[in-house]
């Protein structure tokens, strides 16, 4: 017999009151067996097999967080199309949840003259920071989305961090040394970080995740956003998910005083944006890095016709070695974040589907230009950090002496920088071992 106890035991997802079970079960007594109970919400329902009753899910995840302090204030560093799109979505937070954080959501904005008239470059001219500010759209990187209007752009990177308790960054990892520079002696001690940056530091310290470098250079606790999001599509309020990962430091202030998962989940998490909060950083930064360069070895195939069972084979191989670079050099990162998590083999499949570095990849294909040439022709001003990423994978993988050990990373640096040709991609993959026939 149907047992509705069973049903309402999913406690962490918050389910309607107890007087709600009462009158299921009652429904569920009566000698028809049958279930009359009205349509309470049109959202967040749970289907029943053979049942045609709604559940309503309530949303008291928000209501259960406090703080015992002022509210944080919140800074995102970097206005392209992915950190334009991750202001709008904590600024629609930050405005519903006036008891955890400041309504005005400050953006560092590297601002640009754009002309009034597109077709007259040497014309009049706004500023961007302007137009977001009183069109409350970025119309370079992210143009036809309305933003939030508590969302400010800010052209002084010291300004926009200024008394800020939350940086979230955002911008084309080869500029992270030179915005950290720029930090120094401008965040409070106690500030705490979630890095959005796709790649790694290769430097005298070796290897380094980006949200390590970020609290190496500025002595600050920093996390990471990874998953399977197009920004594009984000911002489109199409669902999608995210992986934060995010580990407590020595000096937690505790509960309702500090940062912790919780007001990270409240920050990120939207209706079309959903987030799991772990505390793998460096699982979900590896992943997130070395997809791009995969998507590369797609793109490539891709533009040389060769189809779906190519790119298969690359996502395949690329998976393996994104999980050997993980476990060789970050022991500490967990193997099934690679799979259960959206910055893991989701983020592999989305990337290699349809983000920037495929489409560079495709182009260079075709054209037969360079990563470089291709970059620049497509993307905007925006960067294919796959390019940066493989020539910073190498530079490690050949001071180790194993470059060999990940042959699929090796031939997309060799096809990038030293114009091997693409076509040679299946051998240079290639793992079968030699063997001899009869007839030899």
């Amino acid at each position: 017999m149907f047992n509705p106890t069973r049903l309402l035991s999913i406690s962490a997802n918050k389910w309607l009151s107890r007087s709600f079970y009462n009158t299921t079960k009652r429904n569920f007594n009566n000698k028809n067996n049958n279930i009359n109970l009205k349509k309470m919400s049109t959202d967040h329902n749970l289907a029943v097999p053979g049942k045609n009753f709604p559940l309503k899910k309530v949303d008291s995840t928000v209501s259960m967080v406090s703080v015992d302090r002022d509210p944080f204030k919140v800074t995102v560093i970097g206005s392209g199309n992915w950190g334009t799109t991750i202001a709008k979505v904590v600024a629609e937070n930050t405005h519903l949840h006036p008891h955890l954080f400041k309504e005005q959501v400050e953006m560092w904005v590297f601002d640009e003259k754009i002309p009034k008239n597109p077709e007259d470059k040497d014309g009049e001219f706004e500023m961007l920071t302007d137009i977001i500010n009183t069109k409350h759209q970025n119309v370079k990187y992210l143009p036809d989305i309305n933003l939030p209007h508590n969302l400010h752009a800010n052209p002084s990177l010291t300004d926009a961090v200024k008394d800020a308790d939350i940086l979230v960054f955002n911008i084309p990892h080869q500029f992270l040394s030179r915005i950290v520079a720029n930090l120094k002696g401008h965040v409070k001690p106690e500030v705490r970080a979630i890095s959005c940056l796709k790649g790694f530091e290769v430097g005298k310290k070796g290897v380094q995740l980006l949200s390590s470098y970020i609290t190496d250079e500025l002595n600050i606790q920093c996390g990471a956003l990874s998953g399977a999001n197009l920004a594009p599509e984000v911002a489109k309020e199409h669902w999608s998910e995210t992986t934060v990962a995010y580990q407590l430091p020595k000096d937690f202030k505790g509960e309702g005083h500090d940062v912790d998962h919780r007001i990270l989940k409240v920050l990120f998490h939207r209706p079309y944006f959903h987030v799991n909060v772990i505390d793998d950083v460096a699982g979900i930064s590896i992943a997130g890095a070395l997809k791009n360069v995969v998507a590369l070895g797609c793109g490539f195939v891709e533009g040389l016709g060769w189809g779906n069972n190519a790119a298969a084979a690359i996502q395949r191989v690329g998976l393996g070695e994104i999980i050997k670079f993980g476990r060789t050099f970050f022991p500490e990162c967990k193997v099934e974040t690679y799979y259960q998590e959206s910055a893991g083999v989701a983020d592999l499949i989305t990337t290699c589907s349809g983000g920037r570095n495929v489409k560079v990849a495709k182009h260079m294909a075709k054209s037969g230009k360079d990563a470089f040439e291709a970059e620049k022709e497509l993307l905007n001003g925006q960067s294919a950090q796959g390019i940066i990423t493989c020539r910073e994978v190498h530079e490690w993988l050949d001071t180790c002496e194993m470059t060999e050990e990940f042959p699929l990373f090796e031939a997309v640096y060799q096809i990038v920088y030293n114009n091997v040709p693409m076509k040679n991609l299946p051998d240079m993959i290639e793992e079968l071992d030699s063997f001899v026939t009869e007839d030899d």
